[in-house]
Parts: C-alpha cells; structure tokens; sequence
C-alpha cells in the first residue's frame, strides 16, 4: 500500500544571530492509508515544522515531499494549494473557527471554496458533522460550544472534503487530559474505520499510547521510530496483541457532550 504522504531527507533551516538553526535534518518519514502516526518531542523539536513541510505549507530548505505521487517541488503555488486541498485535511490547536459563523457552516467552509454544488455540500457537511458526534450542534455558534466541541468542529471540517490524510498540530494542546483523550479517540476512530492517513504531533505522553506508530524527534532529527505493538497495522490486519479500534459508537459513548 503506497504512502499518502512522504519524506525524503527533509531538511529546514532558519538562519539566526547565533547561527543556522536546523528545525528539521535529515528527516524520512512516510504515513500511509490507516495509519495514526504520532510525531512526538518536546517544545521546540522539530515537530511542527515537520507537519508543516509534509502539508506543503513550507519548503523545504532540502529534501523532497510526495503527495500520494506528485512531487511537491514540481508545483507552482497554485497547484500546490490544489493538491492539498484535494488531498489533506488540516487541524490546528486553536481551532481555526470563523466566530460568526455556526458549527455548520465553518464545516462548508472547504466546499465552498472547492466550489461543490450546494445539495453535496448540505449531505457533507450532515455527514461529517454526524461521525465526530455533533449532528444536533450544526447551529451552534463556536462561543455556545466546550473547547472540545470546538476541535470537533475542527475535525469535522479537515474531513468534509474526504482527504486522504489529516495533518494535526498538537490538536489537543488547549483541551484538558480527559477531552484530548476523546479528540485522540476520535482521530484514531476515523483512521481506522475511514481508511484515512493521519500525522499528529504531541508531547503528551498519554496521548502516544493511541498510535499506531511513534516518531520521537530532538533537535530536529528522529531519534527513534517504533509501532506500538496494541495497534492495528496499516494494511487493516493486527499484530497478535492488537486491540481492536474503536468503532464510531463506541467514540461516540466515550463523548461527553460537554466535551
């Protein structure tokens, strides 16, 4: 099964008063189809930076990324904003949502810009908004939701355009331990049951143990590579101690709907 997203000798550089600092070196990373893939480091490691450079929202200073199979460096500016808009989806920590708009429509947002047809757009966005468990709060502004509500909304609207990868920057990092370990649950639900890709970086220890695979990072250079030995393969099968993954109703009975 090929890689949704790929790597090769990804190097960043940022120059400084005392110096070129090296935000990611060397760096070769693939994620592919059903796999939660976990970039773990303290503040300051790389790990964002590495997102970045594998969502095509920066260059590489060296080294290259693929997109399925297109090589990022032969796009122009347009064409990559295409490619990622056809192919990922994106969840910040701050949740990104539009204050005046409803749960609902921040969710259209992506459609409407891919300028897809309103009745798709209404079945797309009931859909996503259903599988991260907030059929009943399209309406709701983002104030008259919980912080995890929020990221939800988040989520709902990195998948409404059915990407073939989510890229998630520490999603959990303004939610407390008991909503993170929901959204984590969430994210790790929709890889397993949608068949998607996803890469999120953390340095929560507790949220680690839901992934699939676990990339360490200091100083800009993987330190280490490991599958976690409970979690289900990439190619849908399971090593001999795999926890099944949790199937949306069993996400769903996890979320408070505080949360």
């Amino acid at each position: 099964m090929s890689a949704v997203l790929r790597g090769e000798k990804l190097t960043r550089t940022f120059p400084s008063s005392a110096g070129d600092v090296h935000a990611c070196a060397d760096i070769d990373v693939e994620v592919r189809p059903g796999e939660l893939l976990v970039v773990r480091g303290a503040s300051g490691a790389g790990k964002t930076t590495l997102l970045n450079l594998l969502g095509g929202l920066d260059a590489p200073t060296s080294g290259r990324v693929w997109i399925g199979d297109t090589d990022t460096a032969d796009l122009d500016d347009d064409a990559l904003a295409t490619l990622r808009r056809e192919n990922l989806g994106f969840v910040f920590q701050s949740f990104g949502l539009i204050p005046v708009l409803s749960a609902a429509e921040n969710v259209e947002l992506p459609l409407r810009i891919a300028k897809v047809a309103p009745a798709d757009r209404d079945a797309r966005v009931a859909e996503a908004l259903r599988l991260v468990g907030l059929a009943d709060h399209a309406q709701q502004r983002p104030s008259e939701l919980s912080g995890g509500q929020q990221q939800r909304v988040g989520i709902a609207r990195a998948i409404v355009g059915s990407p073939r990868a989510l890229i998630a920057d520490e999603p959990t990092g303004q939610l407390d331990s008991r909503t993170a370990a929901t959204v984590m649950d969430l994210i790790g639900d929709l890889v397993h049951t949608q068949g998607i890709a996803a890469i999120v970086s953390t340095h929560d220890p507790l949220l680690v143990q839901r992934a699939d695979r676990v990339i360490e990072l200091h100083d800009g250079r993987v330190t280490s590579d490991t599958r976690a030995a409970a979690s289900p393969r990439a190619d849908g099968g399971s090593t001999d101690a795999a926890a099944p993954p949790l199937t949306r109703a069993e996400a769903r009975a996890r979320q408070s709907p505080h949360d």
